[in-house]
């Protein structure tokens, strides 16, 4: 049977702490009418999140990287202009540089409450921010082959995206820390290998059935079928400050399933490894980002990312051109040059400390490089 190329339509959501400009701590418990003014401006693609000082936006359906690029430009200027209004201003970042679970609000929900009563402590400290992009796959047996094969490429798309070194005050020596407080759920971490769609629904009615979930919304993987939407959606990634950054990841994500595809087609596919070594992978990119480098699984060696990702790029060029965003695969190399979230805001907080700041003036001075970052070039 010929094989329908999917759509490749794209959605991103992004989850945006809000912090006070004056205290550049969390606001854990904002005004109603701020949702409500957001909404008013957004409508359906803006909502509340777990925390009070957390808002979700999302992207409408995307034919195009550069349609994207064009939405997410308006969800964070209308966040940061509505924001604004009350003192208060939305960060992309993963993790706040130092503020406290234990002081947040949790949002009023059915769905949250029930999360925190089965989840407990390990729920009410889920102060962490994601990026998660939807790739419209609309054939279901080619959503679960791509996410089998699409997990060898998660760590690197997560060593680009990294924006959580910091974690109540404190440096953590990790890129993404945001990963160790996601990880302490249930159905996290990489996906599962399936070898068809039934299998995989399969499995999801047994959780069903037991009453451990209302439906598959609660299969928190790196890379999911969607629950609600016919696409795979990739969550490993961090919130990434950096709009041009983020669109760069876009892109690579779209052109690695398209190139997956591609060999799919021709009855070749990208060679599935054991869990155990891409979650090796997985902990590199955590916490190195890409500055350790990753194992080369076909090589069974450390290779440099920057080689890496050169290779990649090559592998997707077909696809970068059919789908339009050359521009995007090509500034990927910026992200190299420049540094994730994670480095410059390490190498904020270490210039303020070796020009005589205290640490809490230092971690300041981190908040004000994401707000000022989160808004840049929009």
């Amino acid at each position: 049977m010929h094989l329908l190329e999917p759509a490749l339509t794209l959605g991103v959501e992004e989850e945006y702490l809000l912090v006070h400009r004056e205290s550049r701590d969390l606001v854990n418990d904002p005004p109603q009418q701020l949702m409500d003014d957001c909404v008013k401006l957004l409508g359906e693609h803006v909502s509340p999140e777990l925390m009070r000082a957390q808002i979700e936006v999302g992207t409408p359906v995307c034919r195009s990287v550069s349609q994207v690029r064009d939405e997410v430009r308006r969800l964070r200027s209308a966040v940061a202009e509505v924001s604004d209004k009350y003192g208060y201003a939305p960060i992309a970042v993963s993790t706040h540089p130092f503020a406290r679970w234990l002081e947040q609000k949790q949002t009023e929900k059915e769905r949250y409450s029930w999360l925190t009563e089965q989840m407990q402590a390990t729920a009410r400290r889920l102060l962490i921010c994601g990026m998660h992009i939807h790739v419209g796959i609309e054939d279901q047996e080619l959503r679960i082959d791509l996410m089998n094969q699409m997990s060898y490429f998660l760590p690197h798309l997560l060593a680009l995206s990294c924006s959580s070194p910091f974690w109540e005050g404190e440096d953590t020596g990790l890129k993404s820390y945001r990963l160790t407080v996601f990880d302490s759920l249930p159905r996290t971490g990489l996906p599962e290998q399936f070898v068809s769609w039934a299998e995989y629904e399969r499995h999801i009615r047994v959780l069903i059935n037991a009453g451990l979930v209302e439906d598959a919304s609660m299969i928190w993987w790196d890379l999911r079928p969607s629950a609600t939407f016919p696409t795979l959606e990739t969550r490993i990634m961090d919130v990434v400050t950096n709009l041009n950054h983020a669109m760069s990841l876009v892109a690579l994500n779209v052109c690695i399933m398209r190139m997956l595809y591609r060999a799919r087609v021709k009855n070749q596919r990208w060679r599935v490894y054991a869990g155990m070594l891409v979650n090796e992978n997985r902990w590199r990119a955590m916490r190195y980002s890409f500055d350790e480098g990753l194992i080369d699984l076909a090589r069974g060696e450390v290779v440099e990312y920057s080689q890496l990702l050169k290779e990649i790029s090559e592998f997707i060029q077909e696809d970068a051109e059919h789908l339009g965003c050359q521009q995007e695969i090509e500034d990927l190399q910026k992200i190299l040059e420049e540094g994730t979230s994670a480095h410059n805001q390490i190498r904020v907080y270490e210039d303020a400390i070796a020009a005589g700041a205290a640490p809490g003036d230092a971690l300041n001075n981190v908040v004000d490089w994401l707000i000022d970052q989160t808004v840049k070039d929009l």
